[in-house]
Order: structure tokens, then sequence, then C-alpha cells
């Protein structure tokens, strides 16, 4: 079976987004997102207007691959950068919380992420969501490149010849 380990990062979170974004009605950006910086380590807002679904994209398969609960603490590390200080050295910032926190309650109340007593971690309906947008960008990447076939599960091979 495939899963979120076994394709690009970078496409699966894309997938996802696209996925959010037009299929739950929960996870929406509040008006000020498009005014907000992610972090103080960053100098301008996200040039892309569609960053929210992104960020919630990463942030479900970041909970998908996690073996414990992830809490907003550990997102702000996760998303956080380093501050550009001059010709001083730079030093490591965490990224805002509020952002996180609002992507993780509409996450919740859209039944893919729960909470547990030391954070969250990603629900049965986000598991399944994320290896089922999992299948279909392996799917897409082996008629895109049929050199994969080598990795592909036998079943897989064998429904598409």
């Amino acid at each position: 079976m495939v899963t979120v380990r076994d394709v690009p990062a970078e496409i699966l979170i894309e997938k996802t987004a696209e996925y959010l974004k037009n299929n739950v009605s929960v996870v929406k950006p509040p008006n000020w997102a498009l005014f907000a910086k992610t972090g103080p380590h960053k100098e301008r807002v996200p040039d892309n207007p569609d960053w929210w679904y992104f960020r919630a994209a990463a942030m479900l398969r970041k909970l998908y691959l996690a073996e414990e609960p992830i809490g907003i603490e550990k997102f702000r590390v996760i998303f956080g950068g380093l501050k550009r200080r001059g010709s001083a050295p730079p030093h490591f910032r965490k990224c805002g919380g509020s952002s996180i926190r609002k992507i993780l309650q509409q996450l919740e109340k859209a039944g893919l992420v729960k909470k547990v007593d030391r954070g969250r971690v990603i629900s049965d309906e986000g598991k399944k969501l994320l290896d089922r947008i999992a299948f279909e960008v392996f799917k897409e990447l082996l008629r895109t490149r049929p050199e994969l076939t080598k990795y592909a599960p036998k079943s897989l091979v064998s429904a598409s010849s």
C-alpha cells in the first residue's frame, strides 16, 4: 500500500492544499491572513495568497509522520527560521503561533486532527485522506515516470497494465 512516506512531500502538500481549499469548508483563512507575516524571521507577508492551505497541508503531513503528539510550540519551531540581522549573525526565531493555533482548530473541527493531552495527533479520517491523496500522487508519478514501476506494489502495476 502506498503511504505518505512513499511520495515526494512537495507534490503531496500541493495536492492536499488543493483538496483542503476545494472540499473542506471549515478550513478557511481569517481576514487578517493576507496581511500577517508568518513570523518575526520573515520580512514580508507570504507571496502565495493560498499559503493558509499549504501550511495546513504541511501540518497534516507532519502529524501523519509524527510518532507522538505535536503541540503548538513544536510547530512554531518546525516552521520557524533564521532572522537576518544585518551584519550581525542570524538568530533562530520561532514562527507566529496564532496561525498555527487557528489551523489546528480548523483541522480539528473538520475531523482530520484530534486533541490529546500533550498536543494533537492525526485522526483516522485524516490518515485515510492523506493515504488516498498519496495513492493518487503515486499513480500520477507512475504515468509520468514509468521507471518508477519497480517501486510500485504488484497490485498497482498489474492493474495499470
